[in-house]
């Protein structure tokens, strides 16, 4: 059985970071593209960051240079370190598995995040 479990969110104010991790279970983590999702409320999902097998980064252009993805293989878990966290980054983050042949996704049940003084 798959399974993907974030941690890590919470409260924290303006200016702020927060580290969220995704624990992946059930598959070979190395056979994934990983990525970071989140939707706030009344909006649509969006791709926040996402890293391949060969760890090639993409981010969206309102986390660039804020955001960091990485995985760690040998411990089957996904990070996203963000800091200068702003409030429009208030939002539930999931985490998301492709597999890089089947295209299969795997997700997460989400964990909120919320930037507020």
């Amino acid at each position: 059985q798959v399974q993907l479990v974030e941690s890590g969110g919470g409260l924290v104010q303006p200016g702020g970071s927060l580290r969220v991790s995704c624990a992946a279970s059930g598959i070979i983590l190395s056979r994934y593209f990983m990525g970071w999702y989140r939707q706030a409320p009344g909006k649509q999902r969006e791709l926040v960051a996402e890293i391949a097998t060969w760890n090639s980064t993409n981010y969206a252009d309102s986390v660039k240079g804020r955001f960091t993805i990485s995985r760690d293989n040998t411990k089957n878990m996904v990070y996203l370190q963000m800091n200068s966290l702003k409030p429009e980054d208030t939002a539930v983050y999931s985490c998301n598995a492709q597999h890089i042949a089947t295209m299969r996704r795997y997700w997460g049940q989400g964990i909120q995040v919320t930037v507020s003084s």
